[in-house]
Formats: C-alpha cells, structure tokens, sequence
C-alpha cells in the first residue's frame, strides 16, 4: 500500500498546483513568540541574538556560528515559523538537544541546504557542529520507521509525462534566497519531517530518542530572522468530550474501521432501507443486526487502509435486486468490484473485477448519458472517465469511456452535474469541466479548464464536488474542498459573458487555522476528503455536507492536524444578495467523533421526511438520525 499510494501522490505533485502557501501553522500551538524579549531562551555559541517586536533575530559573531536554545525540553514535539536568511548565512533548528560529557547532541535539519536535510550532529561545549551525520530519508504514511534493510532494492517511480496543458502549475516550493520563507517540522517518534513553504516533506529517520529544548541556529555571514514562531508538545493529545448536535441522534453500528464508505437499498426486498459500509450489510429499520456480503476483517485504523473506499449501491445486473460496486484505489488491485445481490440467499455474494486501473480515491455513480442505467465515474491511467455494463453480460468487464485526454485524471475531486444547462450530464475535476457532447459524438468531450483546487503539502484536489444553483441566478455553480489531505473549501460561482462563455468566481468558505476568523461560522478543519450535498433543511436548496477524515494517511504527520477531532458538519446554504456572489454558507454542527471517510451518505432511512446521514470511517461507521422538520421557505427571489 506505501508503494501505491507514493507513486500516486508523486504523480499528483508533478501534474499541478495553485500557487498559495499556507498562512500558519498547521497544529494549534502550545506557545507563539510575538514579544521582544529572550525571557525563556538562552544562546550557546558565537552569535548575537536579540528579539525585536516578534521577531528572533541571530548574527554570528568573528566568523563562527550559535544556537538560540529554548529553556523547555520536549521529545516529540512540532514547530513552524517564517524565517528569513540574508547576506550569505546559514540557518536551520536542532530538535533533542541533549547534553554529554564534551557538549551537545541533537538532529539538525539544515534549512538553507537544497532539499532541507536532516543530521544527526554533535557539538562541542561551545555550539560548534563537531560532526554531522546524514539521516537516511524516510517518512510518508508511517509513524514508526523501521530499521534499514540493506539488501531492499532502490525504490524507482517511473512518473509519466503528459503532453496537456494544464489550469494552473505546481508552485516552486525550493528555497527563496535573501526572502521570505516557511517552514514546519514535525518531530514525532523516529521520523524528522520538514516542510518547506507548504511543499512536500522532507523525512529523516534516526535511531535517536533522545529527549531536550530545540535550538535556532545562525552561521555564515549575514543575519536570519525568525517571525511567528510556534511550537507545540506532540506528545499531549487531547480529545474533546464527545459531542452531537441535537438536531441528530447518533446510532453506532460499527465500532471498528471496516470501511471508509456507505451506501443505502433495499437490498433483502422486505420494504426497509439497508446500509452497506466494507463488507458488510446493516438491516433496517434498526440497523442491530448485519451480514457479510465478504469475509469481513477488521483493519487496524493507525498503521493500514482496507480495501473499501468507495461503495455504491445500485440495480447494477437488471435483474431487480440491489447490488453493490466498490471502488477501489491503486496499484494492480484497483478497480471496480461488483458484488452480485444473491437475491434473498443468505450467503456471501459473489465478486467480480468490472473495471481495471483505478487511480482515483473519490468516485461517484450517475446516469452520466441519460440511459436511465447507473455509471461510475472514475479517473484511471490518467483518464476521467465512466464506465457501464453489458446488460446482456453485467459480470463481464463494463464499458469504458474515457471523457479526457491522458493527462487530467488526479486522486482527488470528482464531481457530476449540468454545467452548462443543455440538458446532459458534465464531469469535473480539479482541473476543470468537461462538457458531455450531443448524443451519438464520440472522442473526448470538450475539455474547459478551470481551477477547482490548490496545493498543500504537495497534494491538490477535495472530494465529491456539489453541481446546483447556490445563489439562485439559473446558473449552477460548484461547491468543493480544495485539498482532501489539507485544508480549504469553497463555491464557485457560475458567470457568463455576452457571447455565453463560461467562467467561474472563487469564494472561500473556510481556509486553514491561520484564517479561522474569517471562516464562515469560524470552523476550521483539516482532512476534508468525503463530502456529498442535499437538501438538509427542506428549504428546497441543496446544503453541502462535509467531514474530516480522521488518520488520513494513517497516524503519522504527512498532513496537517491529523489528530485534531473528527467532526462532521453540514453547510446550510443561504441566498443573501448582501454576500459575496449573492450566496453564503453557514456551518451546522453534527458530530466531533466520527468524521468522514471518503464519501459520506444523505439519505432518508426511515422515511420520516428527515435526512439522515450515514459515515463509514476508521472509527467505525455511524448514523446520524436527523429529526423532522416542517421544511423552510427559500429565499423570495424564488
């Protein structure tokens, strides 16, 4: 699974990226320094440092270099700041600065060495790096790394290059001389990791578990300084008491991570909605008993991913039975699997691979060409595409349709709707729309580049993008996370030109924790990856239903806040002429420990004319009964 899910995240970086670096930490900080004041540091070493309205600023001294060392100890521990570094000098921060008989030992990350390596270093009693020892490069989906293996073989990604231009370009996250930088570590159990202006981390391994203060360093020529620095202890965890809205009921039906998905039919045909999540059905009407459509194993949430990603239910066969697909993600077992609804036997059901070659984690189930027959909606082989069954053979391979050319199919983001309003379904991505053609054209559909996305740690592109009308002017707009492992969500409004050429206007709903007072509502979360949109409130207006993925990438620190809480929200969606694109959101509070897995599923289980809301994740999977309502009126203008 590391390998897969490497070279995917590789290609990902390489095909794109908007040009935005975060605006701070991506933890909530023990400490950020904004006096003028050392109180709590000291110096070791030939340098000058002095504090000046927030900012550390050192100056080596006669040719030498030193350390601005924190008083306060830490093990595993994280810290980001801004730093500048000018006239020819060096910089970096040493982590686990720990005393010996003849100085000092620690691992340094040098900051202004191209690809931010890591050391393993000592020093002498007076601050000087006595020796350096590269650490070999480690990290990604894993807390712990394990001890080197000499006789591994060289891992090798073969990226493929595609000849299509695209919206917009990965940002140069290297090193900016004589300016502005940032830079974030996480330091946690044997694994270093730096993040160089919110680009991809550089990972260093050591056997090092040690226990000491982080230090600032100066040597060269010239002066650093450092500005909004935060720090803030790792190893202290806290979680909230758990809380649910009490517009909902919440209703446990797994506590173990079996799934990252769920889907709803009628799959026994006793008149009752049933729920699928991994490999097992849930039977309505109260969910306390349950059988397996596959061996069903539990998978550890910290260290693994399961096989179910993306379920979906739907009369794949046409026989009248309810059957499941699930999709799922990289390397040679990825694909479509359809599972064959044994019609009442109770029995596992029987499998079969449909479709080959799935690249993308998010995916989606619509009549795309108007047959009235379910499609799914994947990017594959750098494709986006759909593909169908036979219904003379439902179990044999399904039918591809490649909507793009190679080259735009991403990991993340897939949305399916009427962009233009002829009448026909459109598909998008990150990269843009691509517009369905009149029926019997073949070939690509015509492709409009658009920017649905951005980039954090070197990974672009949300989660199932909403297609409906969000301030009422006729037009559809699309609603959509921007980074399904990082932060950010917007709408993005519908505009046309006198000639009907079709643009469309970013307005943000919610950033990273830097900007959390402008956020609507002041939530902030990161890990967006599954989200869904339906009427919610009964006001005739779609809402857009969003949660974080708690453990994304396992429980390590390749994406920001993986341990904060695992909240689920929905966003009312109001038409105000006052807001910005005459619409704003409005977040509602469901849940803070359940969260999202990579779809999530609004449906009214009990038909009590109150949606509900089904999450399968790596902490089970979860119903949220939602109450009935009397509906509310939409805005007058409609």
């Amino acid at each position: 699974m590391l390998n897969k899910r490497f070279l995917f995240s590789a290609v990902i970086a390489l095909l794109g990226a908007a040009p935005m670096f975060a605006t701070g930490p991506s933890f909530e900080p023990d400490v950020t320094f904004k006096g003028s004041s050392l109180a709590g540091w000291h110096t070791v070493g030939q340098a000058s440092w002095r504090a000046e309205n927030g900012e550390l600023i050192g100056t080596p001294q006669s040719g030498g270099a030193g350390w601005l060392m924190l008083d306060h100890s830490f093990q595993d521990v994280g810290m980001y700041a801004d730093f500048r570094c000018t006239g020819g000098c060096e910089t970096g921060a040493l982590f686990r600065a720990e005393k010996t008989a003849d100085g000092w030992k620690g691992i340094y990350v040098a900051l202004t060495e191209p690809d931010t390596p890591s050391y393993s270093v000592t020093l002498d009693s007076a601050g000087k790096i006595l020796t350096r020892e590269k650490l070999r490069r480690g990290g990604g989906l894993i807390r712990v790394a394990p001890p080197a293996n000499p006789n591994a073989p060289e891992r090798r990604f073969n990226i493929p290059h595609f000849d299509v231009k695209l919206p917009f370009e990965m940002p140069d996250y290297k090193l900016r001389a004589n300016e502005w930088n940032e830079i974030e570590f996480m330091y946690d159990a044997n694994i270093v990791r730096a993040v160089l202006n919110d680009g991809r981390e550089a990972g260093g391994v050591t056997d090092d578990n040690g226990y000491g203060p982080v230090a600032l360093y100066v040597g060269g020529a010239g002066e650093v300084r450092f500005k909004n620095l935060a720090y803030a202890d790792l190893g202290l965890r806290v979680r909230p008491a758990d809380k649910t809205s009490s517009d909902f009921r919440r209703q446990q039906i797994s506590d173990f991570y079996y799934s990252m998905t769920a889907a709803a039919a009628d799959f026994n045909h006793d008149g009752n909605l049933d729920i699928v999540s991994g490999p097992y059905i849930y039977y309505g009407p109260d969910y306390t008993k349950r059988r397996e459509i596959a061996l069903a194993e539990s998978t550890s949430p910290s260290t693994s991913f399961n096989e179910y990603w993306v379920e979906y239910a739907a009369d794949f066969t046409g026989d009248g039975w309810p059957d499941v697909i699930n999709v799922t993600y990289g390397g040679p077992g990825g694909g479509v699997y359809l599972y064959v609804n044994p019609k009442g036997e109770n029995r596992r059901w029987e499998k079969y691979k449909v479709v080959p070659g799935v690249q993308s984690e998010i995916a989606m189930v619509a009549d795309v060409d108007g047959s009235g027959q379910p499609a799914v909606v994947f990017m594959g082989n750098a494709y986006v595409s759909y593909a169908k069954p036979d219904p003379a053979n439902p179990t044999a391979p399904w039918v591809i349709h490649n909507v793009s050319e190679q080259g735009y199919g991403v990991a993340h983001g897939i949305g399916v709707g009427d962009i233009n309003g002829d009448g026909r379904m459109d598909i998008l991505n990150m990269y843009g729309w691509w517009e369905q053609p009149a029926p019997g054209s073949n070939g690509p559909w015509k492709y409009h580049p658009e920017v649905f996305g951005r980039y954090g740690h070197g990974i672009a592109g949300g989660a199932v993008m909403a297609v409906y009308d969000v301030n009422g002017d006729g037009l559809n707009d699309v609603v959509t996370a921007l980074d399904a492992h990082g932060w950010g969500m917007a709408w993005y409004e519908q505009k046309r030109d006198k000639q009907g050429n079709i643009s469309f206007v970013q307005h943000m709903i919610m950033d990273d924790l830097g900007t959390a007072k402008e956020n609507a509502g002041g939530v902030v979360f990161s890990e967006p990856h599954a989200a869904t949109y339906a009427d919610m409130n009964g006001d005739g207006i779609p809402d857009f239903i969003v949660g974080k993925r708690y453990w994304s990438h396992n429980a390590d620190y390749l994406d920001p806040n993986p341990f904060g809480p695992a909240v689920l929200y929905w966003y009312k969606t109001v038409r105000d002429p006052k807001a910005p694109g005459g619409a704003r959101f409005e977040p509602q509070f469901i849940d803070n420990h359940s969260g999202a897995g990579s779809t999530l599923l609004a449906v009214d289980l009990n038909k009590d004319g109150a949606l509900d809301i089904v999450s399968g994740t790596k902490l089970g999977t979860v119903i949220f009964w939602g109450k009935p309502h009397g509906g509310e009126k939409a805005d007058a203008k409609h």
